[in-house]
């Protein structure tokens, strides 16, 4: 489960003067020890009673909501300090199943019922409530090869939740939590470590009656943009092809292998590059090529004609 750390008692501090702590940090925030040193200054913020109040006010008065929402959050997030390449400081809402916001987004919204890990790490901080409950499980991304079926290793920890004046250290691809609803509203502070590899470090949600990976969760632009490259002839097509047998992620050659068969009109032609795909010496493309061979295979055989939906 996440790490715990002592808080500390020291006297608490304003969202500026974290900033300037984290700004005069030189840390690598994929040192676990380092990164946890900065727990209890996140503590700090949290022994002040309000500031948040201030800060929520402000952000409807300049619409820092629509900011958060363009960088993927969902209404339960305030940015406290954006991405600024190292960091990012933010507090988390979530409400109780009782609650008008829960019952009118459902519980999707907030993440719960959601079994993940995270592509990076963050420390949180119980702030106000008694704090959303989690099923904290653990397990060595080392040891998966994230084909969606696959075994997953998840080893149960415990049930609890993050009550007022808890500072933990949720661990990159290693802890993995299905968060709940807490029993009354409650509020989080984090600060989450940013790195330059992030967007390329996978992320996953789990079935965990089945204890397999479900899906990838982490998606690039880049992913997107290929895809829409490889249907164009010429530069975008020979660039899906480079990327599909010699970028240095797994993920963006499995992506770049699909977009060149979905931009194929021929099974026959869409099938060797499956075919070669199923060399790869990641079993993340590796199998889904295997996969996706034989699904065209049958397809081919039923009749189907284009290769796109293989």
């Amino acid at each position: 489960m996440p790490r715990l750390i002592d808080p500390g008692d020291q006297a608490a501090i304003e969202p500026a003067e974290l900033v300037d702590m984290l700004a005069a940090s030189r840390i690598d925030v994929r040192d676990e020890d380092a990164f946890a040193a900065l727990g209890p200054s996140l503590a700090r913020l949290g022994r002040n009673r309000s500031f948040l109040a201030d800060a929520a006010i402000d952000a409807l008065k300049q619409r820092r909501d629509d900011a958060a929402r363009a960088r993927g959050y969902g209404p339960q997030v305030l940015i406290l300090h954006p991405p600024d390449g190292r960091f990012l400081v933010r507090a988390n809402f979530w409400p109780a199943r009782g609650d008008a916001v829960f019952r009118a987004s459902g519980p999707r919204t907030f993440f719960y019922d959601l079994p993940h890990d995270h592509n990076f790490p963050f420390l949180t901080v119980g702030y106000l409530g008694p704090g959303y409950w989690s099923d904290y499980f653990e397990y060595d991304a080392q040891q998966v090869t994230g084909v969606p079926g696959s075994p997953a290793g998840l080893r149960y920890i415990e049930r609890s939740r993050l009550e007022e004046g808890r500072l933990m250290l949720y661990r990159m691809r290693r802890d993995v939590h299905v968060q709940l609803p807490p029993d009354a509203f409650s509020v989080s502070l984090n600060i989450l470590g940013q790195d330059p590899e992030q967007p390329w470090i996978d992320q996953y949600r789990f079935d965990i009656a089945g204890n397999r990976i479900e899906a990838g969760l982490a998606t690039t632009a880049s992913e997107v943009l290929l895809t829409i490259a490889a249907q164009m002839d010429g530069n975008g097509r020979d660039l899906a092809e480079r990327f599909a047998f010699s970028h240095a992620s797994a993920r963006m050659r499995l992506t770049a292998v699909r977009a060149l068969v979905a931009a194929e009109a021929d099974g026959e032609a869409a099938g060797r590059w499956l075919d070669r795909a199923t060399a790869d010496p990641d079993a993340l493309v590796a199998q889904n090529a295997c996969r996706d061979l034989e699904m065209l295979h049958d397809k081919l055989r039923n009749g189907g004609g284009s290769a796109g939906a293989a």
